[in-house]
């Protein structure tokens, strides 16, 4: 099974180009290919997770991964499903983020060995082109009826496109001709969003008369609403534990919907496909196990073995009653703390409107037990035990009072 057909089988790609010439160049040749991150946080998320598992079975089938940190293009901003211009961001934060991701992509991708992966970055060849030379090289390849077609700019024009986005395409199309001549770099590989400004690439180096250039796109990461996965109730599910924990993390994969369980385990795991198709063979209460199996594999790949089995155990403890309440998710509070405060400190309401919201609807419980007064103190002269908050089924918090 050549690699294009394995990552079909594990259901991640989407649109290809050229695929008869690529699939015999995947068999014949160690190709360097690249995945694109624009370094707008400090963290990657659970969209750049998909794509890193993708270049990591690429690598693990002999092929070169270059790691193309967007320190260039980041100051411009994708408009591919945006309704509003990217805030700008300083060099110093985008340098900041583009230091913080590396570190994640480790977990993924080998920087040693015969097909060593490396990491660039885009700002090293585009905060120092000269507009006129970069327009009459790049600019003339491109028309702007072709451009203007593309989802990603059609999408905007009645919300204003403005000429700086616009660039973004050939920016980004650069990228690639840059990688393919300065590292041999054929292959682009990007989530399904980014088809046409991938494209552009693709075309742009056959332009300058070269016919090995080619790219894939990888499926979104969807849940069975068709909305993108990872979005939870404190914003997206980031891959950086001060961002969200691995107990967070973990109970987001342990809960997803039952339609959601096969995709999870064939695109955020390293399980064998026989296995996968095995654990999720099964329908209704059986799917608990693969559910278990799903968050634990996930967790470890993205914290390692021992925050998994933490965040397991207490996961255990909360729900089964067999693990250690040691390892629950817990927060330090002065003693005294009012209610309202240690709802908003445990992460289960932004403010004290939204916190008396939630003690009015009957969804917040201290050990097991309904709050219903909005002035409880919790003190350590009134509880002994542990002080267990509770929002709902799910959401949980040790508060340890000072």
């Amino acid at each position: 099974m050549n690699i294009l057909d394995k990552l079909r089988e594990r259901d991640y790609v989407e649109q290809t180009i050229y695929e008869d010439k690529l699939i015999e160049m995947l068999e014949n040749e160690n190709v360097p290919f690249y995945i694109g991150i624009d370094p707008t946080a400090d963290s990657l998320h659970v969209g750049h997770f998909v794509t890193l598992m993708v270049a990591s079975y690429m690598q693990k089938a002999g092929h070169k991964p270059i790691i193309l940190m967007g320190g260039g293009t980041a100051n411009i901003g994708d408009p591919s499903g945006k309704t509003d211009m990217r805030k700008m961001m300083s060099k110093e934060e985008i340098n900041h983020n583009v230091d913080c991701i590396k570190a994640q992509v480790s977990k993924f991708i080998s920087f040693e060995g015969e097909n060593a992966a490396i990491i660039v970055n885009n700002a090293d060849w585009l905060l120092d082109l000269k507009f006129v030379d970069f327009m009459r090289e790049i600019g003339t390849q491109f028309t702007v009826s072709k451009m203007l077609s593309a989802d990603c700019y059609k999408n905007r024009l009645e919300t204003g496109l403005t000429f700086f986005e616009m660039g973004y395409m050939l920016m980004q199309s650069y990228d690639f001709l840059t990688l393919y001549n300065k590292y041999g770099c054929k292959l682009q590989i990007g989530g399904n969003d980014q088809w046409s400004n991938i494209i552009g690439g693709v075309n742009l180096i056959r332009k300058f008369g070269h016919d090995d250039s080619f790219a894939f796109t990888i499926k979104l990461l969807t849940n069975k609403e068709g909305r993108k996965m990872g979005k939870t109730e404190k914003g997206a599910l980031w891959l950086d534990k001060e961002k969200t924990t691995p107990y967070e993390f973990y109970q987001y994969w342990r809960n997803i919907d039952d339609k959601d369980v096969r995709k999870v385990l064939s695109m955020l795991t390293f399980l064998p496909m026989e296995e996968v198709n095995k654990l999720t063979a099964v329908e209704g209460e059986e799917l608990n196990k693969a559910k278990k199996i799903a968050a634990f594999e996930i967790t470890k790949l993205v914290h390692g073995e021992e925050e998994a089995k933490k965040a397991e155990d207490a996961a255990n403890a909360l729900f089964s009653g067999s693990g250690s309440m040691e390892n629950i998710p817990s927060v330090q509070a002065d003693d005294n703390i009012g209610i309202l405060d240690a709802i908003i400190l445990a992460g289960f309401a932004p403010s004290k409107g939204q916190a008396r919201t939630l003690i009015d609807q009957g969804g917040i419980t201290i050990n097991d037990e309904k709050v219903t007064e909005q002035n409880l103190i919790l003190s350590s002269n009134n509880f002994e035990k542990d002080i267990i908050l509770k929002k709902g089924k799910k959401s949980y918090c040790k508060i340890i009072l000072k």
